[in-house]
Formats: structure tokens, sequence, C-alpha cells
């Protein structure tokens, strides 16, 4: 099932809007292990994951091409550890073992209509101590791509979920100037 107003813009012009590396340092504060992460689209933030982990990059989408193009990426760049596959993690699983993961990342998704679920799988996917980062669209001033304004998650909003999820230590995250649309959150299991 595709989030709502979950389209992409071309390529070149997505990449404008982040710097990945730089946004990963700031919401993923232990870089090791294997992570998954939720609508990999292009794969700016699998392919930047996987350069700075020593596991498992699990990418998961549920638009072919996406997934296609992640794979290229990966295989012309020698990222051997990215697992990209087709998937439909909101109607199904994370496509990863119950408490296996050391991250989860859910970047401009949760302006789903019942974010909490996906937030409840994420969690289970993780392990004792893991975390899942946030990142999305910001809520309180137009941007130049993203859901409508309406839809759009504050980030207390965001942290609530969270909360309701099981997360027991949530931080909000300054993004700095590589990502001035968006903000992020950091949650601990």
């Amino acid at each position: 099932m595709k989030c709502r107003e979950s389209g992409m813009p071309e390529e070149a012009l997505w990449a404008t809007f982040f710097d990945p590396e730089d946004a990963l340092d700031r919401l993923w504060p232990a870089p090791l292990g294997d992570a998954v992460e939720l609508g990999c689209g292009f794969g700016t933030f699998t392919l930047a994951a996987a350069r700075r982990s020593d596991g498992i990059i699990t990418a998961l989408d549920i638009d072919a091409e996406m997934v296609a193009a992640v794979r290229l990426k990966a295989q012309a760049q020698a990222l051997s550890r990215i697992r990209a596959l087709e998937h439909d993690f909101i109607a199904g699983d994370l496509a990863v073992a119950p408490g296996s993961q050391t991250h989860v990342m859910i970047y401009n998704l949760l302006h789903l209509e019942e974010p909490v679920p996906l937030l409840r799988k994420a969690y289970a996917a993780l392990e004792t101590g893991g975390t899942l980062s946030v990142m999305h669209w910001r809520s309180d001033v137009p941007t130049p791509r993203g859901p409508p304004l309406a839809i759009r998650p504050a980030p207390q909003a965001c942290a609530a979920w969270l909360t309701e999820a099981g997360f027991s230590r949530i931080e909000h995250v300054d993004l700095g100037s590589g990502c001035p649309y968006h903000y992020g959150l950091t949650a601990w299991r």
C-alpha cells in the first residue's frame, strides 16, 4: 500500500533537499550493525547508511523501479551489504526478524493515515537499545516539495506516536543547513 501523497520528483531535484551523510551523522548515533530503511526511494539514505555501517542495510520500497535503481547504485558503488527488496511494509511486515536491527530509518513517511502501527513494527524489529530515526518535511512552513501542509505531522505529534509505539527515549534532532526543509527525531527502544 502506498503512503498518501508519496510521489517522488526527479532524482536530481530530490538530491538538492538533503545532505544524507550529515543527516545520518545527526540522526543515527551508533552507526554499526544491521539497519532497515522503510521507503528507500532513490537510495539517498540507503547508500549513505551502507557506507557508515558494517551491517546489512535492508532497503524496502513498494516501487519496483526504485528498488531496481538502488540495486544498480549499490553495485556501481561496490556496496555489497545492501539488501534492496520490493516489499509492502505498511500492509505486511518489515522483512527482518524481530529484535534483529540496530537501527530503523523512517524518512518522509509519517504522514500516513495510521502511523502508530508502522512505528510498532519498527519497535519490534529493533534490538534492545536499538534506535529509530525519523525525518519528515517541516509542517510549519511551505517547502518546495512534500505532501500538503495539512497532512504533515508536527514533530510533537511524531514524538507522541513514538511514545505510544513503546519508545522510551525520544530526542529532537537539529538537522542543520544540509536539510533545511526537514526536522528529525531519534528514539531508543
